[in-house]
């Protein structure tokens, strides 16, 4: 009889530029993981590791920026200055501008997501102040590095089926940042919907996902 999937979050100390994520999740992961499950890790976490972030004051913001950021929601990462500007620091100032008037155009004629599209991978990715743990909520954190190389470092590492980077929300958004092979990335994203992750002031930034191959091998019949 096939073992029951469920969702298991992991607490940790706070991780920081001077961590190895593989080594932390190795860690804190050990003797909880099987050759079954699915080990899930929150973009932010993988990338403040590996030295993706900014702080704000080190940033010169633009003219464009200001403009530009404008015609974000208020919701989203981009839709401050700093925010803005740190997109446009590593993806080109011009290459964002251009994309969120194509971006305001698709969406007149029905295509949405086009500045997401075209305005670089760090468009989606980029996490604003307070959006991720302290203290690294007062730093904009990037998407981070290789992320489907990291993931393949974990699998081998842990001995488990497989691993995910994924970005996570409390607005049931769940999108695959880098995965590791053999597993199916979006029928595991769904099963992070309702945001397992503790990665704020919780600590929890690792989610093991037991018994997951039995669970896939179930969805393809």
């Amino acid at each position: 009889m096939a073992e029951e999937m469920s969702l298991i979050p992991v607490s940790t100390r706070i991780l920081t530029e001077k961590d190895d994520i593989v080594d932390c999740i190795d860690k804190y992961t050990k003797g909880q993981v099987g050759p079954d499950d699915l080990i899930c890790s929150a973009e932010s976490v993988v990338a403040i590791t590996q030295g993706r972030f900014v702080r704000p004051e080190e940033l010169k913001i633009t003219k464009v920026a200001r403009f530009c950021c404008r015609f974000i929601p208020d919701y989203g990462s981009l839709a401050t200055a700093h925010g803005m500007q740190s997109l446009m620091d590593v993806e080109g100032k011009w290459r964002v501008a251009f994309a969120l008037f194509a971006g305001f155009l698709g969406k007149l004629i029905g295509q949405p997501g086009l500045f997401y599209k075209w305005g670089g991978k760090e468009a989606a990715m980029i996490d604003d102040v307070t959006g991720t743990m302290p203290p690294f909520d007062k730093c904009i954190v990037y998407g981070p590095g290789e992320p489907d190389e990291v993931c393949k470092r974990i699998q081998e590492r842990t001995g488990c089926f497989g691993a995910m980077i994924a970005d996570v929300n409390d607005l049931k958004r769940s999108r695959v940042v880098g995965v590791s092979p053999r597993v199916d990335g979006p029928l595991a994203a769904q099963l992070l919907l309702d945001n397992p992750f503790g990665n704020a002031s919780q600590k929890r930034p690792i989610c093991i996902i037991k018994n997951y191959r039995q669970y896939q091998e179930s969805q393809k019949h």
